[in-house]
């Protein structure tokens, strides 16, 4: 699909995704060698969205299985409709007697009724779940396994079979294997160590937090209508939140909500009145609220001041990677 490494960057800028070199380069080598991706990283630092990106850059359907505890092969693949299959049964109980009337033994009435068994577990009553769809599909699809560290290890070794073969057996109906080989990128958000199987058969990738020009420039692009001024005291403030000892971090997505929040609000500038109103769409703890308080003080004379180089206090926290 592409042709070369820029040709991704450039596909992906146009569904709004602004791509790494590295970014880009693996999303390359996964289309050309038929890999698996996974994605690791912090919450809300664009894993999801580079898998939308992809799929609407390649125009391929997104399906999307979501993870979670206790999620289990049966939920992941297909279930049975039950309710279509108790009013087939209905149907069949009224049917009976014309289906077994001309019946010569009871051998023959045990096959016909075998044959009313085959339709009853058919593809007519199959709900397929987003494994079984990715494979099944008509058409060729992007298939999003979505944090995947939140399932348990027994359903990442039953994932291993699936991302190897594309194919799963459903006993009533055989072995169902891919019309189209899909494109497949897990993401995690690194809440467990995933086995060295996964990660083997995976091309392995790490977003991070950006860098304050990488997210402004994010935020020029999602948020057009904040002005440049409080756009970058925006990301620097943002930058400044991730480099205290916070419980949870602003992800990329929440510095998004609240320069959309700023515009909303008709914002000149980032002000105290502002910082404390707004405050939590950043930080969702309250012992993170508080802390922040207590430095914010600080960063508010660097942003009256509106220096090049910010003066604030706060710069002596070492930002978190190097950061």
């Amino acid at each position: 699909m592409f042709e070369s490494i820029s040709q991704v960057r450039d596909a992906l800028a146009k569904q709004q995704y602004i791509a790494t070199d590295e970014i880009a380069t693996v999303v390359y080598l996964a289309d050309k060698l038929q890999k698996p991706v996974l994605v690791e990283g912090p919450a809300g630092v664009g894993k999801t969205e580079l898998a939308k990106a992809w799929a609407g850059a390649v125009k391929r359907e997104l399906i999307r299985l979501q993870c979670y505890e206790g999620l289990d092969e049966t939920k992941a693949l297909y279930e049975w409709e039950y309710a279509k299959q108790m009013l087939y049964t209905q149907l069949l109980r009224d049917k009976l007697s014309d289906i077994l009337k001309d019946a010569r033994s009871l051998a023959d009435a045990a096959d016909r009724l075998a044959n009313e068994e085959d339709v009853f577990f058919s593809q007519r009553f199959l709900l397929p779940r987003p494994l079984l769809r990715a494979i099944d599909c008509d058409q060729p699809t992007l298939l999003l396994i979505d944090e995947i560290d939140r399932a348990d290890a027994e359903f990442e070794a039953f994932l291993l079979e699936v991302l190897s073969d594309f194919q799963v057996t459903v006993p009533e109906l055989g072995t169902i294997k891919a019309k189209h080989m899909p494109l497949v990128l897990l993401t995690s958000n690194n809440t467990r160590e995933l086995s060295e199987a996964l990660k083997r058969r995976c091309l392995y990738l790490h977003i991070d937090y950006p860098t304050v020009q990488s997210e402004l420039n994010i935020v020029r692009l999602k948020v057009p209508d904040l002005s440049p001024q409080l756009a970058k005291q925006a990301v620097e403030l943002v930058q400044r939140l991730r480099g205290l000892e916070l419980k949870k971090y602003p992800s990329v997505s929440e510095t998004l909500d609240w320069a959309r929040a700023l515009v909303m609000l008709n914002a000149k500038s980032i002000d105290e009145q502002v910082l404390n109103n707004t405050l939590t769409i950043l930080l969702k703890y309250e012992q993170d609220v508080q802390r922040a308080k207590r430095v914010l003080g600080e960063f508010k004379g660097d942003m009256d001041e509106d220096d090049d180089e910010p003066r604030s206090n706060l710069t002596r926290f070492n930002p978190r990677r190097g950061r």
